[in-house]
């Protein structure tokens, strides 16, 4: 039980001025260098001139297959040459938290009331559903719909499974080595998270579970082609793939509360960064920069110098 909902906290938060470095002072690295090294790296990146500096936007994609490498070294040199960076939401986890979940974990992981998958969804979901689990050897008739989903992309699927590096740690290593600061771009508490998933209602996750669903009856071969897309950079290949579309339809993504709260940290975040000299290297979900009205969009609204991978 403790498994799941440390499934539910990591796809959640999964599911963000400080003097020049030291290894930038001492090996002379220009802001073009140092961009010029971050693309490439491999990864998806999108780059915001203004007049007084530069804003690298790194598009992060979770859970990379091996069988798609990019070249994470590159993309630690390159931070390494940065003036600032800002990477994803940090949770603040109490142990009161854990305990909550500990004590009061059912109400997370399984449907309410002794209800059955069967009461809320209608015949042609439940055929599939039944197919699923005939497929998997497993029994979702209880399960939270959120908890299942999870189990269809997470364990199914095994999209985290034969991974490399992510992004974050990748930056976050390289901000360690060059002693440069960096901060999150905002913080949730444990305890707001949790009480929102305990108020949402089975009903709030259907879209999430089709999507789940839909992904995991298509095959494995969706994790690989969704890696291949984000080392290509083909932006709208990621966007439209199954198992993104599946992650993006989940909570938190989708509460009208907690998603709003997420994407407004980046906006905020960036805004404040284009207003900053020198350059600023923040890994941002790809998500969050590429969905319609995202980040990228707006940017693009405000008549800012963007250049990088066509996103839509």
């Amino acid at each position: 039980m403790i498994r799941a909902h440390r499934i539910v906290l990591s796809l959640a938060l999964a599911m963000a001025s400080v003097p020049l470095s030291a290894a930038a002072q001492e090996t002379g690295d220009s802001a073009e260098e140092v961009v010029v090294t971050a693309r490439t790296s491999g990864a998806p990146m999108w780059t915001v001139r203004t007049g007084s500096g530069i804003v690298l936007l790194v598009g992060e994609m979770r859970n990379v297959p091996k069988a798609t490498p990019w070249y994470p070294d590159r993309l630690e040199r390159a931070a390494g040459g940065a003036q600032r960076i800002i990477l994803g939401t940090k949770a603040k986890v109490s142990p009161g938290d854990i305990l909550r979940l500990i004590f009061a974990g059912g109400k997370l992981t399984k449907l309410p009331d002794d209800r059955v998958a069967a009461d809320y969804l209608d015949a042609t979901r439940m055929a599939r559903l039944r197919a699923l689990e005939a497929r998997y050897d497993q029994d979702y008739s209880r399960r939270n719909f959120l908890i299942t989903s999870f189990d269809l992309l997470s364990r199914r699927l095994a999209f985290s499974k034969d991974t490399g590096d992510d992004a974050t740690d990748v930056v976050r290593r390289a901000a360690r080595r060059a002693d440069i600061a960096t901060r999150p771009v905002g913080e949730m508490r444990g305890e707001d998270i949790i009480d929102n998933l305990f108020a949402a209602v089975p009903q709030t996750h259907l879209p999430c579970l089709d999507a789940a669903m839909a992904a995991a009856e298509i095959g494995p071969d969706i994790v690989t082609a969704r890696g291949k897309a984000w080392t290509s950079f083909d932006i709208p290949a990621v966007m439209a793939n199954p198992l993104e579309t599946a992650l993006g339809r989940c909570w938190p993504w989708t509460d009208d509360r907690l998603g709003a709260e997420l994407r407004g940290q980046w906006v905020t975040a960036i805004d404040e960064a284009v207003q900053q000299p020198g350059v600023t290297l923040a890994v941002v979900p790809i998500r969050v920069l590429a969905e319609a009205g995202g980040v990228l969009d707006q940017l693009e609204r405000r008549d800012l110098d963007v250049s990088g991978p066509r996103w839509r």
